[in-house]
């Protein structure tokens, strides 16, 4: 008998994310990604959305700003002096930091969007904020998880291979820095050059 997704359920799922255009700006793998249902690990109304169905289904999801990335916040950006942070010639448009030099943390994370007569510009929007959005969604598979496989998880340090694009980030990461080394002031990272990262840069959806 087919198995429904249910929470505990391990489910293969295939994503093409679209803006009110139709424009794709994120797709998953072929093969899809794997998530632990009812975990949490997915924006909750599209989790929500798979509810009950099986391997082979498809549908389409529309998300608007609140249930996806969050609305646009005019007020989460700083214009700050390059030499407030410990190590200025680090600093590029996609960097990241985890705190404004001269302010007490807040959890949110701040990309650096431009630099220019020695300022700093500093975002703590999600590059989608204020941005409504499609999901075309494919049932993969579903089934109830083997021990051999919730050890993998568990031996990896995740119980999924969500990428950002389905759930808010907590900071955006380069998957392809050669420098292990961390910024270790201000908490900057090396700029991630994803195709999630660039649409953070100039010219940027505003996102």
């Amino acid at each position: 008998m087919a198995e429904s997704i249910r929470k505990g359920m391990l489910v293969t799922i295939s994503v093409l994310m679209a803006d009110m255009t139709g424009k794709t700006l994120e797709e998953t793998p072929p093969e899809g990604i794997v998530y632990l249902h009812g975990n949490g690990d997915i924006f909750p109304k599209l989790e929500a959305a798979l509810e009950g169905r099986f391997a082979g289904e498809g549908f389409s999801i529309h998300l608007e700003p609140e249930d996806a990335f969050g609305e646009y916040d005019a007020e989460a950006i700083k214009l700050i002096p390059a030499e407030n942070f410990a190590h200025p010639e680090v600093l590029e448009p996609g960097a990241v930091v985890d705190e404004v030099p001269g302010e007490a943390p807040d959890g949110r994370t701040w990309r650096v969007t431009d630099i220019a007569e020695g300022m700093v510009v500093l975002e703590a929007n999600h590059p989608l904020a204020g941005i409504g959005l499609q999901f075309a969604v494919k049932v993969l598979d579903v089934h109830e998880p083997t021990e051999s496989e919730l050890e993998a998880m568990e031996d990896d340090g995740t119980e999924s291979l969500v990428p950002p694009f389905l759930k808010i980030a907590d900071r955006i990461v380069s998957e392809d820095d050669e420098d292990d080394t961390p910024y270790e002031a201000a908490g900057a990272q090396e700029p991630d050059d994803s195709s999630m990262a660039r649409l953070a840069r100039p010219p940027r959806i505003v996102r």
